[in-house]
């Protein structure tokens, strides 16, 4: 009438938890550690569409004789329409040309001094915020052209 356990062929409820414990272990470590790849990624994928249009903005130049007025004025030489990695317009304000009206829009350094005298080229990074200054908390995730080229990186890193 009643049947003996014949040996057990299944997990217990503590092989089980215990389980599920190291996998909640090993991807609380793996995941942040995966974001942080992708970041940084991402990154360098900004400093090379940077890099690339600097390269579109010289060749208008060099053919035009004046930067462009506008970054739609190379689209066609965009890289991927002029979409950085996280989905936000590359920003591109022509400092030169622009007339006295632009001076209060250039990206500035910690001491308050232009980045740029020609053009300002940047990504507003990861958050998808900037603000003028580079070392504001909005700023310090956006990848930027600076000295007048010199420099293409992080801000937090100028």
């Amino acid at each position: 009438m009643f049947r003996k356990n014949c040996g057990g062929h299944g997990f217990t409820l503590v092989e089980l938890l215990f389980s599920l414990m190291i996998i909640g272990v090993l991807s609380a470590i793996a995941i942040p550690a995966y974001n942080g790849y992708i970041d940084k990624t991402k990154n360098k994928t900004a400093i090379s569409e940077i890099t690339f249009i600097q390269i579109c903005i010289e060749r208008f130049f060099t053919e035009n004789f004046q930067y462009p007025p506008t970054i739609t004025d190379i689209a066609s030489c965009l890289p991927n329409n002029g979409i950085d990695p996280w989905g936000n317009a590359y920003v591109y304000l022509n400092i030169i040309d622009g007339g006295n009206g632009i001076k209060g829009q250039v990206r500035k350094d910690k001491k308050l001094n232009p980045i740029n005298s020609l053009y300002d080229l940047y990504s507003m990074g990861k958050d998808g915020k900037t603000k003028k200054q580079l070392d504001n908390k909005e700023s310090v995730d956006d990848v930027v052209l600076a000295r007048d080229g010199g420099f293409i990186g992080l801000s937090s890193d100028f």
